[in-house]
C-alpha cells in the first residue's frame, strides 16, 4: 500500500471501511476461487490486449498498403489514359477504367475529368455520376502543370470510408484521373482477423481454466487434506498422519507436520509414563516411610529401649552392692552400655539426615558416608573425589548428596562389581558429578519402560527439580551417572 493510499485510509474512515469490507469479501473466497480468478482476468487482459494491439498494427498496414497501391494504380491508369484522350477514344476509356476497376478489389471507382472539369468517362454505370463528388477538393482544385503531384483526399460516404486519388494525365494537359479506393474488404480482413484472435482468447482461457483448476486441485486438495489432519489430531487422535502427495513444498509440510504429530505422540507417551512413574514412586515414597518409621520405631524398641532398659537394671544392681569394687565394676558396664546406645542414635540420625551435611558441607558428608559404605560392603572399593570451591545451597547438596547416595547403593546393590568410584567437579556456577562402577551394567530403556526402577526415577526427579539433568550409561563394562545442573 503506498503512502498516498495510507493517509488516505487513515483520514477517511469512510473509505477504511469501504476498503475492510471489500478486503473480508475478497478474504472469504477460496483459495481455488481466487487462482481461478487470477487466471481469467489475466487470461481475458493478455487476449483483448493482444487482440487490439494486432488489430491496431493490422489496419495501419493495411492503410498505408492501401495508399501506396492506390499511389502507384491511379500513376499507371493516368500514364495510359493520355493515348485514349489524345485520340478521342472515349469507349477505349472507358474500356481503361471498368477494366482496373474490376482488376483492383479495392476499386470503388475510377473516372477521367477533362481540362474544363467535365467528367469524359465514369464506372459509375446507370447510376450516374454522384453529384456529392464534386465538392471534393481534387475536383474543385484538380493538379495540373508539369509539377503536379498525386493527390490524395479521405472521406466517408455510404460504401465507408473512401480514399479518393487524383493523377495529372500528360501533366495535367489532358485531365486528371480520378480513383476511389474503399476499406471495406480491409475492414472485412481485420474483423476476421480478429474474430479469429478472439475466439483463440476464449479458447485459451477456457484451457487455462481447466488447467487453472486441475492446479488449484493439486494445491488445494493436500491443504485441505492437512486441514482435516489438523482438526483430527485437534480432537485428539495422534494416528493420523497427512499424506504425502509430491516431494514439493506441500509434501515438506506434510512431512513436517507428520513429524509434529510424531513428537507429539512420543511427548504425551514419555508424559504418560512419567506420570506412571511419578505413581508409582509416590507410592514407593509412602510405602518407604511408613517402613522407614517402622524401622525406626523397631530400632528404638529393640536397639535404645533395651539399652536403656539394661541401665537401669545395671544402676539398681550397682545400688545393691555393699563394696565400692563390685559397685566400680557395675558403673563401668553402665558407662558402656550408655556408649553403644549413643553411638546407635547417632547412626541413627545420620541415616536419618547426617548432620556433617549441614555443618561442613557436601565434600565431608561423602566423605563420612564412603567410610560407613566401606564398613557395610566391605566387598567394595570407594573412591570418592570431591572438588568444590565453595559451599553450595543447601538444596543443591542435599538433592545431591541424596541421588550420589542412590547410585552408590544401587551400584552395591545389583552391579555385581568391585569399585564404585564418585567425582564431584565444579566450573564455574556448573555442578558435575559422575558415578561409576565396573558391575555388569543394565539395559537403562528397558528399565525406565518397565518402570520397576523407582530409584532411577527418584533421581530425575531430584535433579529436575533444580533444573538439571540426568544421564546414565550402562553396559558390559559398567554403569555411569552423569549428573549436571547449575548453582
Amino acid at each position: 500500500m503506498s503512502t498516498l493510499t495510507k493517509r488516505l485510509v487513515t483520514q477517511h474512515p469512510r473509505v477504511r471501511s469501504w476498503m475492510d469490507r471489500i478486503w473480508a469479501q475478497v478474504g472469504s473466497v477460496s483459495v481455488r476461487t481466487k487462482i481461478l480468478g487470477i487466471v481469467l482476468t489475466l487470461t481475458t487482459i493478455l487476449g483483448l490486449g493482444i487482440t487490439w494491439q494486432v488489430r491496431s498494427v493490422m489496419e495501419r498496414v493495411f492503410i498505408s498498403e492501401l495508399e501506396n497501391r492506390g499511389t502507384s494504380v491511379v500513376s499507371d491508369l493516368a500514364s495510359r489514359s493520355t493515348d485514349p484522350i489524345l485520340l478521342n477514344d472515349t469507349y477505349a476509356l472507358y474500356q481503361l477504367l471498368t477494366d482496373t476497376v474490376t482488376n483492383h478489389p479495392d476499386a470503388l471507382y475510377a473516372f477521367v475529368q477533362d481540362r474544363k472539369g467535365q467528367v469524359v468517362a465514369h464506372t459509375f454505370g446507370d447510376t450516374g455520376f454522384p453529384t456529392g463528388l464534386w465538392t471534393l477538393e481534387t475536383m474543385r482544385n484538380p493538379p495540373a502543370g508539369s509539377e503536379a503531384t498525386i493527390r490524395q483526399v479521405l472521406y466517408v460516404s455510404n460504401e465507408g470510408r473512401v480514399h479518393e486519388f487524383a493523377a495529372p494525365i500528360f501533366d495535367g494537359r489532358s485531365g486528371v484521373v480520378h480513383l476511389g479506393l474503399t476499406e471495406n474488404r480491409l475492414h472485412g480482413i481485420v474483423n476476421a482477423v480478429t474474430g479469429q484472435m478472439l475466439l483463440t482468447t476464449l479458447i485459451v482461457a477456457l484451457a487455462g481454466i481447466a488447467a487453472a483448476t486441475l492446479l488449484t486441485w493439486l494445491l488445494t486438495q493436500p491443504i485441505l487434506n492437512l486441514v482435516e489432519t489438523t482438526r483430527q489430531v485437534g480432537s485428539g487422535d495422534l494416528t493420523v498422519r497427512a499424506p504425502h502427495w509430491a516431494d514439493d513444498e506441500i509434501g515438506a509440510l506434510a512431512d513436517a507436520f507428520n513429524q509434529m504429530v510424531s513428537d507429539l505422540s512420543a511427548s504425551q507417551r514419555a508424559i504418560a509414563e512419567k506420570d506412571a512413574a511419578r505413581t508409582r514412586l509416590l507410592e514407593q515414597l509412602i510405602t518407604a516411610q511408613e517402613e522407614e518409621r517402622k524401622r525406626i520405631a523397631r530400632e528404638l524398641h529393640d536397639g535404645v529401649g533395651q539399652a536403656l532398659t539394661s541401665m537401669i537394671v545395671g544402676i539398681k544392681v550397682a545400688c545393691q552392692q555393699d563394696s565400692s569394687a563390685d559397685m566400680q565394676a557395675q558403673a563401668e558396664e553402665v558407662r558402656r552400655v550408655a556408649a553403644e546406645t549413643l553411638e546407635q542414635v547417632r547412626l541413627l540420625s545420620r541415616q536419618l539426615r547426617p548432620s556433617v551435611l549441614d555443618d561442613l558441607g557436601l565434600s565431608a558428608a561423602l566423605d563420612r558416608y564412603a567410610a560407613e559404605f566401606s564398613q557395610l560392603y566391605p566387598n567394595l572399593t570407594v573412591d570418592v573425589h570431591c572438588d568444590l570451591t565453595q559451599r553450595l545451597p543447601p538444596t543443591i547438596e542435599i538433592i545431591l548428596y541424596r541421588v550420589i547416595q542412590e547410585a552408590m547403593t544401587n551400584a552395591a546393590r545389583h552391579s555385581k562389581g568391585s569399585t564404585v568410584s564418585v567425582l564431584v567437579t565444579q566450573r564455574g556456577d556448573h555442578i558435575q558429578a559422575i558415578i561409576e562402577d565396573n558391575g555388569e551394567g543394565f539395559d537403562y530403556a528397558a528399565t525406565l519402560r518397565s518402570g520397576r526402577s523407582v530409584g532411577i526415577h527418584g533421581m530425575a526427579e531430584r535433579i529436575e527439580l533444580v533444573g538439571g539433568t540426568l544421564n546414565i550409561e550402562s553396559g558390559e563394562d559398567g554403569t555411569t551417572v552423569y549428573v549436571d545442573l547449575q548453582v
